[in-house]
């Protein structure tokens, strides 16, 4: 063969094999073909408010931006004192900002124990410097455990100024993530102190997490790809039967002992 050929076929090759290429991670095998239509990133209007459209569709808001009103501890029957209500938002105290009441009452906060199995979730939080937080769902309150041990996680992180982010891989501790699972990505957190918003949509056992306006997660669990990721990860040795995700279960905020915002829950069964 004629040696000015050899370069330009090499380079068809190449390109072709990588534009051909079956081959996919977990990650992307997980992926569902349909992605929800995007969403603003934050409130520009009244916060802690639905909107007449909204409560035509079913939404139901989860915080009023003034009471602690279905809202209480982990496995508590009251609102822990590590958690205030100040200036319309929810807020977990850092460990320096508690008083001593604080100190001996904290955990993570659920609303109401009240199941959900369909549903789409959505709030706006922010973090300050080296935040780190959670929302979970589908989780359980099991006596002597913590929510971790049951339930799924979205991260929440301030990625600039924790160490969280390297304790992971490939980034699944990141901000948006499905926490030390499946890396969000895009990876579109804003800076500690800015609001972010998310949604989470939980349909027939596929999941989509959401992070300013843009799809970073999806999944469906009990899939083959499922399973080899949890065992992949911490999980199974805090739980054996951890990938086995309830069909329904309840909605926490992670004390992590940061400062924490949280405003305009708001949930829709499916």
């Amino acid at each position: 063969m004629n040696k000015s050929y050899l370069l330009p076929l090499m380079v068809f090759l190449l390109v072709s094999g990588c534009r051909f290429s079956t081959k996919k991670s977990p990650q992307e095998n997980l992926l569902m073909s349909k992605k929800p239509e995007n969403v603003e990133c934050c409130s520009k209007g009244p916060v802690n408010q639905l909107t007449d459209a909204e409560k035509a569709q079913g939404w139901e808001l989860l915080f009023d931006g003034q009471t602690t009103t279905g809202w209480r501890g982990y496995n508590k029957k009251s609102f822990p004192a590590a958690w205030v209500i100040e200036d319309g938002t929810i807020r977990c105290l850092s460990e320096s900002a508690r008083g001593e009441a604080g100190k001996a009452d904290g955990g993570d906060l659920v609303y109401s124990g009240k199941l959900f199995s369909s549903f789409d979730l959505r709030m706006e939080w922010k973090v300050a410097k080296g935040g780190n937080s959670g929302i979970f769902y589908l989780g359980r309150e099991v006596d002597d455990w913590p929510l971790y041990k049951s339930a799924p996680e979205m991260q929440i992180l301030d990625n600039e100024n924790s160490s969280d982010p390297f304790k992971g891989t490939n980034g699944n501790r990141e901000a948006g993530s499905l926490y030390d699972l499946i890396p969000a990505r895009p990876q579109n957190v804003r800076p500690a102190g800015e609001w972010n918003s998310i949604e989470i949509i939980c349909d027939n056992r596929k999941v989509v997490h959401r992070q300013n306006g843009a799809v970073v997660v999806q999944y469906e669990f009990g899939t083959p790809q499922w399973k080899a990721l949890v065992q992949k990860s911490k999980f199974p040795g805090l739980n054996p039967d951890w990938e086995n995700v309830a069909q329904e279960g309840i909605i926490g905020l992670q004390d992590k002992g940061y400062d924490v915002w949280f405003r305009n829950i708001k949930i829709r069964v499916l």
